[in-house]
C-alpha cells in the first residue's frame, strides 16, 4: 500500500473514531477477551425506516486466520 493511500484510511478511521467514540473501546475489550473457536458473533442493522436485518455465525479456526491474516 503506498502512503498516499494509507494517509486516506487513516484519515477515513480518525473520522470514524470522532463519529463513533464507543467502537474502538468495544473492539479494545473484544481484542482482550479475544474471540475464540465456538464465539457467536452477532450482527444488527436497522435502517432509517425501522426495518431489522440481522444475522449471527459461529467462530470457526478458519475465521480465526483469516481475522489473524487481516490484523497483520
Amino acid at each position: 500500500m503506498n502512503i498516499g493511500n494509507m494517509m486516506k484510511i487513516t484519515g477515513a478511521w480518525n473520522t470514524f473514531k470522532n463519529n463513533h467514540p464507543k467502537f474502538p473501546a468495544f473492539c479494545q475489550a473484544v481484542s482482550r477477551k479475544g474471540i475464540r473457536e465456538g464465539s457467536i458473533i452477532e450482527i444488527a442493522v436497522t435502517t432509517p425506516e425501522g426495518e431489522k436485518i440481522e444475522t449471527n455465525l459461529k467462530v470457526k479456526e478458519s475465521d480465526l486466520d483469516l481475522l489473524k491474516q487481516l490484523s497483520e
